[in-house]
């Protein structure tokens, strides 16, 4: 691997997070930690300076605020909730290496119990369908930094290495992206290239999507209904470095780049039903974790500003495409989760947290929107995790 490999948290004990793994990714406080304040932000919510006309394709906007569900409430260093899928609950445990657990929702049943080798810590997310789970481990220590994931067939609890499975291409780079149970990684070619690979879980069934030249690679996958969007960063470590971001159908088709509103600072983005947002920061920016966000309704429209957003949270889910924000006002930090879908006027605000709490980055399952709450004021402390439809 040619990164450095380093989980993120919110708070110490949530292991459950999304991990940063490249010298791309922020390396200070995480995303959604009560720490990151980094310089005084007084940003406020940002609200949509555009209106765009609606489309008889686009599912009509539900009126008032999505209904939350609450899957799972546990103390701060207690289990923590990866994903919800129809049939199973997936929680991490906050011990260091990050036991995954797979419970059968129905009986309650434990099916899987996945505790890392020695040396590694369990990383985000887990790939789920009805039958199989993946669940990928990382070790970045040392001089021999290593990937490992392993195929759990759900209805026997056993585990394959996918190493040993010649047909799939190896994971060089921790980062997937899933919807589902279509997953999109990394995987370094013969060539030393390093190439965006699309996956069924079901079938481990793959195809190349794009690649790029050593010492260029490709990152952030997010994958939502109809696409893969990822970014691909040439030059790095060069004052020539460069990165833009590319999306190509999942049911195959010419990987098309996304226009930048400036060019190669774009970071991450979601495409849904040809339109898609993305945020865009320069890598010497001081504070990483404040993205500029940008919408375009269609691959040829116009870039429209959504204002600030929290860097690497942006995800596809159901109808819609979601991102969090942060705001500070009169020095009380506070995040919001948003979502916009094509043909909507403005975003949508999805939850806020009331003061002294942080929000994990979201992920999607089953067409629902998951995320975790930490509650660190005063008295009790807790986190809960929150689930929305995104139909």
């Amino acid at each position: 691997m040619r990164r450095t490999l380093a989980p993120i948290a919110i708070v110490a004990g949530l292991a459950l997070l999304a991990s940063a793994c490249s010298s791309d990714k922020p390396e200070s406080a995480p995303p959604g930690s009560p720490s990151t304040t980094g310089t005084p932000n007084t940003t406020k919510t940002p609200s949509s300076p555009y209106s765009t006309p609606s489309s008889p394709s686009v599912p009509p906007t539900p009126a008032g605020p999505p209904k939350l569900t609450k899957i799972l409430q546990q103390p701060v260093d207690g289990q923590h909730v990866v994903t919800q899928q129809r049939k199973y609950l997936v929680t991490r445990g906050s011990d260091d290496a990050g036991i995954t657990t797979v419970t059968d929702r129905s009986s309650k049943r434990v099916v899987v119990k996945h505790v890392p080798p020695a040396g590694f810590v369990a990383q985000s997310p887990v790939v789920i369908d009805d039958h199989w789970a993946l669940i990928e481990d990382i070790r970045d220590d040392g001089p021999d930094p290593q990937i490992r994931a392993y195929r759990y067939d759900l209805t026997t609890g056993k585990a394959v290495d996918l190493a040993t499975q010649k047909a799939l291409p190896r994971i060089s780079e921790p980062e997937i992206g899933a919807a589902e149970g279509t997953f999109a990684y990394s995987s370094t070619d013969a060539k030393r290239r390093s190439c965006l690979v699309i996956a069924e879980l079901a079938t481990l069934k793959a195809r190349t999507v794009s690649c790029v030249a050593d010492p260029g690679y490709v990152a952030d996958p997010v994958v939502s209904a109809d696409s893969v969007t990822f970014s691909e960063i040439t030059n790095p470590q060069t004052a020539r470095r460069c990165k833009r971001l590319l999306t190509a159908p999942l049911a195959g088709g010419a990987v098309k780049p996304i226009a930048a509103a400036k060019n190669c600072i774009q970071w991450s983005g979601a495409s849904l039903r040809g339109a898609t947002v993305w945020s865009e920061i320069g890598a010497s920016d001081p504070d990483q974790y404040q993205s500029t966000g940008y919408v375009r309704e269609t691959a040829t429209g116009q870039a429209r500003s959504i204002g600030s957003i929290v860097t690497d949270t942006i995800v596809a889910c159901g109808n819609w495409i979601h991102w969090e924000v942060r705001t500070v006002t009169e020095g009380v930090e506070r995040f919001q989760l948003q979502r916009w879908q094509p043909g909507t006027a403005r975003p949508q605000r999805v939850y806020a947290t009331p003061p002294d709490s942080a929000v994990t980055p979201p992920t999607c399952q089953d067409g629902n929107l998951i995320f975790e709450v930490a509650h660190l004021g005063a008295g009790s402390k807790y986190t809960e995790a929150l689930q929305v439809s995104a139909s």
